[in-house]
């Protein structure tokens, strides 16, 4: 792409946003709302995110599309105040500028503000990523050869996602019930940071683990819990959303897009439950994989899919749908500044580093760091989100949080029922906890993450905040 061809994507996306199973039924006796109460709606959206053959995945060119294509689906609720947008998309990763352009697209088609939209993915690998900010960095560097940093995807999703979103809206479906229900997955899950007696990483136990010897290390701290809230009318469920701290890979390098074990998880419920969007979020699960239970053979991908299905399905049939109206709906945001990473604030100006002879290897990651350096720099703030349904909270964050946040944001609020999705804006990358940062291991390396230690203060009082928040008024 030319730099005025770019120019003008850019321009259009700036125009665009400027104008733009089976659970207990629910009791036959419910109390009427109120008629004061706005009628609740839920409007659903789902659109194929799938990269044509060609086209530059995260890691490594399609060479051909298999029939279970990636999605980026979604849920607005409606009559609670302003639209509230929850999107889902099967990629590694929404960053930066392009983070704010799709909560901007999405909003301008919900007929809301940004700052009630949440966009999450689920942190696939054979999948694509999208990184607007990095992307304007290569090409103000004359770099021709974008590789992963194509946006052409991208702005193609934004222009199909807007008109499935007003449709969508146009044909929502009224939502009588609601309900929220967790169920304990067996054997997916395991803590990545596997430490020595002195508290040091003494080895990472990645998403597949071919050497027994790290397989048979236990767990580790991990959130064995799946969580599911699903909306119904009446007796006919409309929407599950699901919530799980693991990375989603079994094996990945194929060349072949894929939703891996999570998607297919989600495809099986699709089938148990049909006529109902199942989204699936990925939780906080930065230190997390499968890597106990998986040796990186095929074959452990649908394993792996068939007991996080189960566990979506068990958290489904605990689900006891109660009535709801706009009054038990609420949506909070805290915004936050995350404090950039001492490497990254105090060594070597890396916006003043040439990266326009650099090796295609650095080139994955150089942009991308020196877009968040601008970001933090420039003084941007992230909406860190909570969904309040009844006596259930979800929480949105961003970047692969540690487990650790989601488990403090549980004890936080022990009377009520708490999911995470993180995930979200990924211009951070991984995002440990204080005492991580002095323990080793790939996660906190200056390669891997991109902001300071301190972050967990930060996280954890708007964790606070927003918990403490949403027991109030909608905002």
């Amino acid at each position: 792409m030319t730099r005025s061809a770019f120019s003008a994507a850019l321009g259009f996306l700036l125009l665009l946003v400027a104008v733009t199973g089976h659970a207990a039924s629910p009791a036959a006796q419910t109390d009427a709302a109120s008629a004061s109460q706005p009628e609740l709606k839920l409007a659903r959206f789902d659109i194929d995110a799938t990269p044509p053959v060609g086209y530059r995945m995260s890691y490594d060119t399609v060479i051909r599309v298999d029939a279970l294509g990636l999605r980026c689906r979604g849920i607005a609720i409606l009559g609670a105040g302003q639209p509230i947008v929850l999107c889902s998309v099967d990629w590694l990763g929404i960053a930066n500028e392009s983070h704010d352009v799709m909560k901007a697209v999405l909003a301008k088609a919900a007929g809301t503000t940004a700052d009630r939209v949440a966009v999450h993915t689920v942190h696939q690998h054979d999948a694509p990523r999208a990184d607007s900010s990095a992307e304007r960095i290569m090409h103000e560097a004359g770099i021709s050869e974008m590789l992963a940093f194509d946006g052409s995807l991208f702005r193609d999703l934004l222009r199909r996602l807007k008109p499935a979103v007003t449709d969508a809206i146009a044909a929502a479906t009224p939502i009588t019930h609601a309900g929220f229900a967790s169920a304990v997955v067996e054997k997916v899950a395991s803590n990545r940071r596997i430490l020595d007696d002195t508290g040091k990483v003494q080895m990472v136990r990645f998403s597949a683990a071919p050497n027994p010897k790290i397989r048979a290390a236990p767990e580790g701290t991990i959130d064995p819990e799946l969580s599911s809230l699903a909306f119904w009318n009446q007796d006919k469920p409309v929407a599950v959303l699901t919530f799980y701290a693991c990375h989603p890979q079994s094996y990945y390098r194929t060349g072949v897009p894929s939703t891996d074990f999570p998607g297919i998880a989600r495809l099986m419920r699709e089938q148990d439950v049909p006529n109902t969007l199942h989204v699936h979020f990925a939780g906080a699960g930065g230190n997390i994989g499968a890597g106990k239970y998986n040796d990186g053979k095929p074959k452990n991908r649908m394993t792996l899919a068939g007991r996080l299905a189960e566990g979506m399905e068990t958290a489904f049939e605990n689900t006891k749908p109660m009535p709801i109206s706009a009054k038990d709906i609420r949506w909070t945001v805290v915004p936050v500044r995350l404090p950039l990473a001492p490497h990254l604030a105090d060594g070597p100006a890396l916006s003043e580093v040439p990266i326009e002879n650099e090796k295609s290897e650095n080139l994955r990651a150089r942009p991308r760091k020196r877009a968040w350096i601008q970001r933090c720099q420039s003084g941007h703030e992230m909406q860190l989100g909570c969904l309040g349904v009844g006596d259930a909270r979800v929480l949105f964050m961003p970047g692969e949080l540690f487990v650790e946040y989601q488990l403090a944001a549980k004890a936080m609020a022990p009377d009520l029922q708490v999911a995470m999705a993180a995930y979200g804006d990924l211009g951070t990358s991984y995002i440990g906890t204080k005492v991580a940062y002095g323990q080793g291991g790939y996660e906190t390396s200056q390669v891997a993450s991109n902001v300071a230690p301190e972050c967990e203060e930060v996280l954890m009082d708007g964790i606070r905040k927003l918990l403490e928040k949403s027991t109030g008024e909608s905002e």
